[in-house]
């Protein structure tokens, strides 16, 4: 699946999005949130660029958790997903921290080091070139700037791994499907998945990209996984 069709996928199941993240998660995915926004540095006062951005959710979480941080500009490639994030963002009276725009995080337009975190989540498996999004990513960071990256893993437990497969690739497609009303959305979830690179291979990407100080968190004993890193400072002379 290439990603105009991927394009048009979230376009068409915009509006039960948020629904159906909670009802499959069993609403664990907002813990998640509240957890990937916790680990953003606490000293951060400036700009933070969430990729992804989708229904606005990290962003809104970023504002209700980091009041130190004066805006969070969010991107995604989706304009039905945007239109439900900047509804969301009015009815809260949070448009003057909160800047939505349609993006390819492939080709950011942005000038260099002038993001002091970039976040995204459940959305680097989405595009097909990482690399070359991990790099835009560097790019747009200060120096010392941080990269935190949330996306779906499974449990190393072999009992626990079983029966989460079970779930995931046989029960969770076809429940989200119907939900929303997709033939094929949450079974392309599902192969995105399974096809996303092991720890270390993505790690070895970070590291190609120029990011440092890489840890790997696990959530819910491994379901999610946060990837947080570094951009290197600038050397004193």
């Amino acid at each position: 699946m290439k990603n105009p069709d991927i394009k048009e996928m979230f376009d068409n199941i915009a509006s039960g999005y948020d629904f159906q993240n909670r009802f499959l998660s069993l609403m664990i995915d907002a813990w998640w949130r509240k957890k990937m926004v916790k680990n953003i540095q606490n000293n951060t006062h400036g700009l933070v660029l969430d990729m992804a951005t989708g229904t606005a959710e990290i962003a809104l979480e970023i504002v209700r958790r980091k009041p130190n941080v004066k805006k969070v500009i969010g991107g995604d490639f989706s304009p039905n997903m945007l239109k439900i994030g900047r509804e969301k963002i009015k009815k809260r009276g949070l448009a003057d921290q909160i800047d939505l725009f349609i993006g390819d995080a492939r080709r950011l337009p942005f000038r260099k080091s002038q993001f002091d975190v970039v976040t995204i989540a459940f959305g680097i498996r989405n595009i097909i070139e990482r690399g070359i999004t991990l790099s835009e990513f560097y790019s747009v960071l200060k120096p010392g700037g941080q990269l935190i990256i949330m996306e779906f893993g499974f449990p190393q437990t072999p009992f626990l791994a079983s029966l989460y497969q079970f779930y995931f690739n046989k029960i969770l497609p076809k429940v989200g499907n119907t939900l929303s009303r997709s033939g094929y959305a949450y079974s392309y979830f599902a192969n995105s998945v399974n096809q996303f690179p092991d720890n270390t291979t993505f790690i070895s990407m970070l590291k190609k990209a120029g990011f440092r100080d890489i840890t790997i968190k696990k959530l819910s004993l491994g379901i999610a996984l946060l990837f947080i890193a570094r951009k290197e400072e600038i050397e004193s002379k």
